[in-house]
């Protein structure tokens, strides 16, 4: 949750009047993020139809699941369209749609209604505190700057929390680079799967949350530690969208090996380790909740490529691609996994 959404952004939907989010899994154990081989690029992304990558292949024995690595942000005005991942699951059994936690609020409507205040003050630093008194001089300065390039004069962003800033700052700068985190790719492999009669199986973590003010008046009352989070988008929004962008377009254009070279969720792990890591985590079941989706997931899929001859499954690209991912816990279980190049060999 690239933040396109992720662990950070699934607690602190308590503090948007939202009862019910879904949001993509992230990696446990996230490889330390590296810029040394990520090319500068001019932030031009592609645009028009194009193909994506190319399919993952898990199998054991004569049972196969085919996975598409999902990524975001994506270019804004591309349409992905592939022939592969059509003619896949119209010859599969079932689709494993992509790992998310679902929060959902034990509480009866009206009882929601009056927590709205008090989720609209847990957007605020503990104590009324704002951004200068927060961050280091040196961050502060930085901000300034970005500031006026996506908020112009707006002072009450000055005293939301600087994981809430950062997710509305890196939203502004995807839009400002053409980029998006709402891409229509899971959707679009939904209704192939609707098309081709295909059984769809959601793959989700529930978490509820059974008394929602008491959460609400911790968060208020927590220090998230989170200016490492800012940080992080801070410097991916000056520093790196060409990179960002390169990568989007990489994805658009089935470049696995461009795709090999990025860091795929530097400041996503830094936002979430604001999260996890927090005083209020252990209440709600959040502090290992990645590797409840992971547990989740594994299961799913190992139970999907025992009753089906031929599966089809969507995964953050992650999870496809990390040495501690998804798909590597199912080779070190013993299923065969190869990466499209390998199969074009």
């Amino acid at each position: 949750m690239r933040l396109p959404m992720a662990v950070g952004l699934f607690v602190l939907s308590l503090a948007a009047p939202a009862w019910a989010q879904s949001v993509p899994a992230a990696s446990s154990t996230a490889p330390a993020p590296s810029r040394a081989n990520v090319p500068v690029l001019q932030a031009i992304t592609v645009t028009g139809v194009q193909p994506g990558p190319g399919l993952w292949k898990v199998s054991k024995g004569d049972h196969v699941m085919w996975v598409l690595g999902t990524l975001s942000p994506l270019p804004k005005h591309m349409e992905w369209r592939s022939t592969e991942v059509e003619q896949m699951i119209a010859h599969s059994q079932e689709l494993l749609e992509s790992p998310s936690a679902e929060l959902t609020v034990d509480a009866g409507f009206l009882s929601k209604l009056a927590l709205l205040p008090s989720v609209y003050g847990a957007r605020k630093n503990p104590g009324g505190a704002d951004l200068q008194q927060i961050l280091p001089p040196d961050m502060y300065a930085r901000w300034e700057v970005a500031k006026q390039d996506y908020f112009g004069n707006d002072k009450g962003i000055e005293y939301w929390r600087p994981i809430l800033v950062a997710m509305k700052l890196y939203q502004k700068a995807l839009d400002k680079a053409g980029l998006t985190n709402a891409s229509d790719v899971t959707n679009t492999v939904k209704k192939l799967a609707e098309r081709h009669d295909v059984k769809r199986t959601p793959v989700s973590y529930q978490l509820v949350v059974e008394h929602p003010r008491d959460a609400v008046e911790a968060i208020k009352q927590t220090n998230l530690h989170d200016i490492s989070c800012f940080n992080q988008t801070l410097d991916t929004v000056q520093n790196n969208m060409g990179a960002l962008t390169a990568r989007a377009n990489a994805w658009s254009t089935g470049d696995i090996q461009s795709l090999r070279s990025f860091a795929l969720n530097d400041r996503h792990e830094s936002c979430v380790i604001a999260v996890v890591n927090a005083d209020f985590a252990q209440q709600l079941g959040l502090h290992d909740l990645p590797e409840r989706i992971e547990g989740v997931w594994l299961t799913a899929a190992q139970a999907a490529l025992a009753r089906n001859a031929q599966t089809f499954a969507v995964l953050p690209m992650e999870q496809v691609l990390s040495p501690d991912g998804f798909l590597a816990h199912l080779k070190a279980k013993g299923y065969t996994v190869q990466s499209p190049d390998e199969l074009d060999q």
